[in-house]
């Protein structure tokens, strides 16, 4: 990636629905719980229902987990509070982790009711994010709390919320890609790639056309290093360290 994509540091940003909400009380939690990089928006923040979000939740895949109570958490909200945390590479596994102990302590003291990730353009329900945070020490769970996918766009599908984990996005281009039978197959290879990127050290050396299978068995694919040109720099979801591309060998 260019010099100018490695200045953009990528930035958390949760949205926090509750009931009387004191932001007083959240500021002092977020402090506590997230540390230096972390911090509550005032400027945003509103004691005030909002419409919108019940079509917001929806779109960040919240039916996946939420519940009726999750879903009348949603509905019956009269405040809004936005998180916000910021960091280079070097601490972005610490701040993605960070910021699984804020939930946690938002949704248990201080009266948030429903959360969703503005960066990754995903929810979770209540008791969802919560076993998050109390397993968030294991590899593979900072990318089930913050990545979303698979998304489709044009000829791809692709991850969104690697760059809140310091790494590329995950993307493959392959025939059937809309085939709901091989959904899963697709989800499977994109979360193989996604799992190494996080966990192998070797992950930081991969060069542009080296080959990659899931198990000695699998299919081999061959690796497509990729700027992210799908969002503009100063976009929420725009990853500075670009894409990994999966392509037919």
């Amino acid at each position: 990636m260019d010099d100018h994509e490695d200045l953009v540091e990528p930035l958390h940003v949760l949205c926090v629905l509750g009931t009387g909400m004191d932001f007083d009380l959240v500021e002092a939690a977020v402090r506590a719980y997230g540390g230096p990089f972390f911090s509550l928006d005032r400027e945003s923040s509103e004691h005030e229902h909002d419409p919108r979000m019940p079509d917001a939740f929806e779109a960040c895949l919240a039916q996946l987990t939420f519940t009726d109570d999750d879903w009348a958490a949603v509905d019956e909200h009269d405040s809004v509070a936005y998180v916000l945390a910021k960091g280079g590479q070097e601490q972005a596994s610490f701040i993605s982790e960070r910021m699984l102990a804020v939930v946690a302590e938002l949704f248990e003291r201080c009266g948030a009711t429903a959360i969703k990730s503005e960066s990754s353009g995903l929810a979770h329900g209540r008791e969802t994010w919560l076993a998050l945070a109390e397993d968030a020490a294991e590899p593979d769970v900072l990318r089930q709390a913050w990545v979303k996918r698979p998304i489709h766009s044009g000829e791809v599908l692709h991850t969104c919320g690697m760059h809140l984990l310091g790494v590329p996005d995950v993307e493959l281009e392959a025939e059937g890609l809309l085939d709901e039978g091989r959904l899963g197959e697709w989800v499977e290879l994109i979360d193989g790639l996604a799992g190494y990127l996080l966990t192998e050290p070797r992950a930081a050396e991969i060069r542009d056309g080296e080959g990659f299978r899931l198990t000695e068995d699998s299919p081999r694919w061959l690796l497509r290093q990729q700027s992210c040109d799908r969002y503009d720099d100063e976009d929420i979801f725009f990853n500075p360290y670009g894409y990994w591309r999966l392509t037919p060998a």
